[in-house]
C-alpha cells in the first residue's frame, strides 16, 4: 500500500517460512514436459509449422511480401551500384591475402551473396570476402602450396599448376566450413558464438589487422617474400621484409603512399560530412581507376617493373568437387574459420537488425552462410562472411533489403563477363594500399586497453593474451588460446565469488554488506552469509572456506572436541573423579585424562553429541570440570543468503548436507532464506533432508528468517538497544490518520514515513 504524496510503501503480512507459504498458498500445477514431448512436438507437422518452416528457410518470401517498391527499390539500386563498386576493388584486394590469383575474389563477391540473398534473415549486411577469413585461408594454402618448394603429398595436384592448387585448397576448406556451419544451423546451435566475447573477438580482429597489414607490406614495398604460416610465422616475415628493404621498388612505394594518403583523407571528410553526403565518396575506386589508367598509360609494369594484377578471364568456371584428403587434412583449422566468420556477420547483423527494428536468427544465419560457402566453394570461390566497411557502405547509401546484395553482385558479374579487363594493369600495390588503409578501425580498436584495464581487468587480459597469441602462435592457435582464457577468468570468477556478511540498515527490512555502510544492526549470535554465484564442485571448498572464515571456528573441529570432553567426564564419572550435584558438575579429584589415551573410535568424534549417560546436558559456555577447555562459539544462528545460488550440483548437495550437519551438531541453527524453487525442488530430489536436517530451515526472504530468530531468542533481542531494534510487528495503515508502528518490544509510536 502507498501513502499518497509519499514514495514509501507499508506492507502488512505474516512472517512465512517456505513450508507456511506453501501451506497457505496453493501452487499452479504445471505439466513438465520430458524428453519424449519435446521430440514428438519437433517432429509434429501441420499446416501452420509447415508454413512457419518455409518462411524461416526462406526468409526472402517474408520481407519480399512487405516490400515497398515506390519507396526502396531507389534506395536499393544507389546502394547495390556503391557497394557492388566496393566489393570489385575487396575482391581482388582481400584475394591477395588468400595468396590465390585476384579475379577469385570476384567469384567470392558473387557466388555467396546471391545464396545468401535467399536465405539470410539480415537485409543490411553485404557478403563477401572478408579480410580475417582471407588471411586464415591464406596460412593454409601457404602450408600446403607454398612459394618455394615442392607442395603437400595430396591426391589430386597431379597435372595442376600452382595457382590451381592453391584454388583446390581453397575452395575445399570452404567446403569444409560450409559443411561446419550448415550443421550446426541444422542443430540449433547458434548459441555457440556466445562463448567469443566481444572482447575476445576485438582483440582477435587487431591481431589479425597486425598480420593483414605485414602481409600487405611486400606488395606496397614491391617485394618478393615467401608466404610462411604456423607459430611466429609474423617475426619471420618481418625479419625477410627488413632484410629486403633496400630492394623496395620505389614507384610502388611513392604509389602505395599517394594511395594511402588521399584515400585516409577522404574517408575522414566522409566521416565528418556523413550528415550532409547523400552517398560516401567511393575513393577507393576512384583511385583505383586513377591508378589503372595512370599504369597504362606509362606502361608501369614494362619501365617499372611494377607487378600488376594482369589479365583477368572473363566468365566463370565449371563447378569443381572438394579434395577429400584436402578435406581431411584441415578439418581443424576450418573450425575456427567457421566459427570466426559466423561470429562477425552475426554481430554486425545484429547491430543493423537494432537499428532498423526487425528480427534475426542465428540459426538461419548459421544455415545461410552454410549453404553459401558450399556453393561458393563450388564454383571456387573461398570463405565468405561480412566486411564491415562493405556493410557500412550498404547501409549508409540507402540500402533497405538484401535487394541491393543482389544488386551489387550483378555489378560484380558485370565486371567478371564483361569489363575485367580494364584492370589489367593494376598495380597490386595499389590493393595492399586499399587493404592497409582500411584496417584502421581493426587496429584503433587498441584504444580499448586503457578503458577495459581501469573497469574491468579480467576483460583487459582476455584482450591482451588473445592478441598477443594470435600475433605470435597465428589466429587459429590464438583464438584457442583467447577462448582457453575468458573461460578460464568466467570460471575463476564463479569459483572465488565474493562471498560477504550482511547486516541490517536500521529502521529497513533491507540487508547489506556490513563493510560498506556506517548505520547498521547486527543482532546478536547471528550471523547472515551471501553466496553471489551458483555452489557446484569447483567452488565448494572456497564456499566452505569463506563461511568458516566469516564464523570464526571450525564446526567440525569443535564437535570432535566437544565429543572428546564428553568421554572424559564419562570416565571421569564412572571413576568418581567427577559428582554431579544441583549446582553442576564437582571436581573430585585433580587428575586428568590426556588426549592420547582417548583415541580410540576416531570417527564416531563426528557424530552428534550424545549426553544419554549424563545426568543433565553440558552447558558448553559455562566453565567446565577437569580443566577441559572446549572453543566457545559466539553465535546461535546462521542465516544463508541464497538469492545469487541459480543451480547446485551433486558435489555441492552433499558437501553443503554434510556442513549443515556440522553447524547443527554444535547447535547453531542454521537458515537458507532467498532460495530459488528449482534448486529446493532439486534438493527434496536428492535426498537432501532427513532427520537433523528438516524442511523447515528454508525462509522466503532475509527478514522473514531474522524475525523468527529474533522471536525465538528474545533473550538475545532483549541486550540490545530499543534504538537498535527490528520492527518485527505489522505496520498497520490507518485511511485518514497518521501512520503507526507498533514495535513488538515498545509501545505503539507515530511514523514519519
Amino acid at each position: 500500500m502507498m501513502r499518497p504524496g509519499t514514495k514509501q510503501y507499508v506492507v502488512a503480512r505474516p512472517l512465512y517460512s517456505e513450508e507456511s507459504f506453501s501451506e497457505e498458498h496453493e501452487k499452479v500445477y504445471r505439466h513438465r514436459k520430458t524428453i519424449t514431448d519435446h521430440i514428438r512436438q519437433y517432429f509434429r507437422c501441420n499446416t501452420k509449422r509447415a508454413k512457419t518452416a518455409a518462411l524461416s528457410l526462406l526468409p526472402v518470401i517474408g520481407w519480399m511480401k512487405i516490400y515497398r517498391i515506390n519507396e526502396w527499390l531507389l534506395s536499393d539500386i544507389v546502394s547495390g551500384v556503391s557497394t557492388g563498386l566496393v566489393a570489385v576493388l575487396q575482391g581482388l584486394a582481400y584475394c591477395l591475402l588468400a595468396s590465390l590469383p585476384p579475379w577469385y575474389g570476384l567469384f567470392t563477391a558473387f557466388f555467396p551473396v546471391v545464396t545468401y540473398f535467399f536465405l539470410g534473415t539480415s537485409r543490411h549486411i553485404s557478403v563477401g570476402p572478408f579480410p580475417v577469413l582471407c588471411l586464415m585461408i591464406g596460412s593454409i594454402v601457404t602450408r600446403l602450396v607454398p612459394d618455394e618448394g615442392s607442395p603437400a603429398n595430396i591426391t589430386g595436384f597431379e597435372n595442376l599448376t600452382r595457382d590451381e592448387q592453391r584454388v583446390l585448397v581453397a575452395s575445399s576448406v570452404t567446403f569444409t566450413v560450409g559443411v561446419m556451419q550448415l550443421a550446426m544451423g541444422i542443430l540449433q546451435v547458434g548459441f555457440v558464438v556466445m562463448y567469443l566475447s566481444d572482447t575476445l573477438v576485438s582483440g582477435f580482429t587487431t591481431a589479425a589487422a597486425i598480420h593483414i597489414l605485414v602481409s600487405q607490406l611486400k606488395f606496397v614495398l614491391g617485394l618478393t617474400v615467401p608466404g610462411i604460416s604456423g607459430p611466429l610465422a609474423i617475426i619471420y616475415t618481418l625479419e625477410i621484409i627488413f632484410n629486403k628493404i633496400t630492394s623496395s621498388n620505389v614507384c610502388d612505394v611513392v604509389i602505395s603512399l599517394v594511395i594511402m594518403v588521399v584515400v585516409f583523407i577522404v574517408k575522414e571528410l566522409n566521416d565528418r560530412f556523413k550528415s550532409k553526403l547523400p552517398v560516401p565518396i567511393p575513393v577507393e575506386v576512384i583511385m583505383t581507376v586513377i591508378a589503372c589508367g595512370v599504369s597504362y598509360a606509362f606502361d608501369f609494369k614494362t619501365r617499372y617493373g611494377i607487378d600488376v594484377v594482369g589479365h583477368i578471364p572473363k566468365g566463370y568456371e565449371p563447378p569443381v568437387a572438394p579434395n577429400l584428403p584436402i578435406l581431411q587434412e584441415t578439418a581443424v583449422e576450418a573450425f575456427p574459420m567457421a566459427i570466426v566468420g559466423f561470429a562477425v556477420a552475426f554481430s554486425v547483423a545484429k547491430v543493423y537488425s537494432i537499428k532498423h527494428d526487425y528480427t534475426i536468427d542465428g540459426n538461419q544465419e548459421l544455415i545461410a552462410f552454410g549453404v553459401s560457402n558450399i556453393f561458393g566453394a563450388s564454383f571456387r570461390s573461398f570463405v565468405a562472411s561480412t566486411a564491415l566497411s562493405r556493410s557500412a557502405v550498404q547501409e549508409s547509401t540507402g540500402g533497405k533489403t538484401q535487394v541491393a546484395g543482389l544488386l551489387s553482385a550483378l555489378i560484380v558479374m558485370i565486371v567478371t563477363l564483361a569489363i575485367g579487363f580494364l584492370l589489367d594493369p593494376l598495380p597490386k600495390s595499389v590493393l595492399g594500399a586499399v587493404v592497409i588503409i582500411n584496417l584502421k578501425g581493426m587496429i584503433m580498436q587498441a584504444r580499448e586497453i586503457p578503458y577495459l584495464w581501469k573497469r574491468d581487468k579480467p576483460d583487459c587480459a582476455v584482450w591482451c593474451v588473445t592478441c598477443l597469441a594470435s600475433i605470435l602462435l597465428g589466429l587459429d592457435l590464438g583464438l584457442a588460446v583467447g577462448l582457453g582464457v575468458e573461460l578460464i577468468c568466467v570460471v575463476l570468477r564463479v569459483q572465488f565469488p565474493r562471498c560477504s556478511v550482511l547486516a541490517n540498515i536500521k529502521g529497513t527490512d533491507i540487508y547489506k554488506d556490513r563493510k560498506d555502510y556506517v548505520h547498521i544492526y547486527e543482532p546478536e549470535g547471528v550471523k547472515i552469509f551471501r553466496i553471489p554465484s551458483p555452489i557446484f564442485f569447483a567452488n565448494m571448498d572456497f564456499f566452505r572456506n569463506k563461511l568458516i572464515e566469516a564464523l570464526g571456528f571450525i564446526p567440525l573441529r569443535v564437535l570432535r572436541k566437544r565429543n572428546k570432553a564428553l568421554r572424559k567426564i564419562k570416565k571421569l564419572l564412572k571413576k568418581g573423579d567427577l559428582q554431579w550435584t544441583s549446582k553442576g558438575f564437582l571436581n573430585t579429584s585433580c587428575g586428568t585424562i590426556n588426549d592420547s589415551e582417548d583415541e580410540s573410535n576416531v570417527e564416531d568424534l563426528d557424530q552428534p553429541t550424545d549426553f544419554n549417560d549424563l545426568p543433565a546436558c553440558i552447558d558448553w559456555d559455562a566453565e567446565l570440570p577437569a580443566n577441559i577447555i572446549i572453543p566457545r562459539i559466539e553465535i546461535h544462528s546462521l542465516v544463508l543468503d541464497f538469492a545469487a545460488v541459480s543451480f547446485l550440483d551433486i558435489s555441492a548437495v552433499n558437501g553443503l548436507k554434510t556442513l549443515l550437519k556440522e553447524l547443527i551438531r554444535v547447535e547453531v541453527e542454521v537458515y537458507i532464506v532467498a532460495c530459488d524453487p528449482y534448486v529446493l525442488e532439486k534438493l527434496h530430489h536428492c535426498c537432501f533432508f532427513d532427520d537433523e536436517v528438516h524442511p523447515s530451515m528454508f525462509f522466503l526472504t532475509l527478514h522473514d528468517a531474522v524475525l523468527h530468530i529474533l522471536e525465538k531468542h528474545p533473550a538475545h533481542a532483549e541486550k540490545e538497544h530499543n534504538y537498535e531494534k527490528i520492527i518485527t510487528t505489522v505496520t498497520v495503515h490507518h485511511p485518514n490518520r497518521s501512520l503507526r508502528i507498533r514495535d513488538k518490544n515498545g509501545p505503539e509510536t507515530e511514523s514519519k514515513l
